[in-house]
């Protein structure tokens, strides 16, 4: 076998044949490669054009919405139990000498005493989406820091995750940006923002049901 193989001349014109023939291959194949980008980048290109061509087009809308009836009585218990709601976190937070209170709770209340009837407002979204929002505030703060482009960042994948898990709680948001701000660690999901939550919840089953104009809530999970 080793004779044979010493034997064997390689031609110097079918190796340059071969080359060649490999070279204008290989040519073709990043000629179609190109082509085909440049088509790809050209239909995203036009997309793209004919959406911002069209944006005020689908801006327009009617100036005034529907907007459901809203009496007086709603919106003084509305009032008086979102009042109750915040004071009762400033309470027990005096109780246990540690704050338990974040702006995010605001909202919250907003909609737990004045859209009771609302998807957002239930127990799922408002404790899953404080808490989602929470664990990812303490992950960006640990692999990130406590930067603009983090708190950013933090604030997307909370509604990115809050999405997925149906636990979408627009004050969630919030509490991922307060999270990242404040660089907070491991202790921030279970206090304040599960305590709050909690308190929240318990006062909005009272003051939501001890009337008979509300009922809350619609559904737990």
């Amino acid at each position: 076998m080793s004779n044979l193989a010493r034997n064997i001349r390689i031609d110097p014109i079918v190796v340059y044949l071969i080359s060649v023939k490999l070279s204008h291959d290989l040519r073709d194949s990043l000629s179609w490669f190109k082509i085909k980008s440049i088509v790809q980048f050209s239909g995203e290109y036009v997309t793209i054009r004919n959406r911002l061509t069209g944006l005020p087009r689908r801006c327009k809308a009617p100036l005034r919405g529907p907007r459901p009836q809203m009496s007086l009585r709603y919106a003084i218990w509305s009032f008086l139990s979102g009042t109750v709601g915040i004071l009762a976190i400033c309470k027990i937070t005096a109780l246990v000498g540690h704050p338990l209170l974040i702006g995010s709770f605001g909202a919250s209340a907003v909609l737990l005493f004045g859209a009771t009837d609302s998807p957002l407002a239930q127990p799922r979204n408002l404790v899953g989406g404080h808490l989602v929002s929470a664990g990812v505030a303490v992950l960006v703060v640990a692999c990130l820091g406590s930067t603009p482009s983090a708190m950013a960042l933090a604030v997307g994948l909370a509604i990115f995750v809050m999405n997925l898990t149906h636990t979408t709680h627009p004050p969630g948001g919030a509490t991922a940006l307060i999270g990242v701000q404040a660089a907070a660690g491991p202790e921030f999901i279970l206090l304040p923002v599960l305590a709050g939550a909690l308190i929240l919840l318990v006062t909005a089953i009272f003051t939501n049901n001890v009337v008979y104009h509300r009922s809350y809530p619609k559904h737990w999970l």
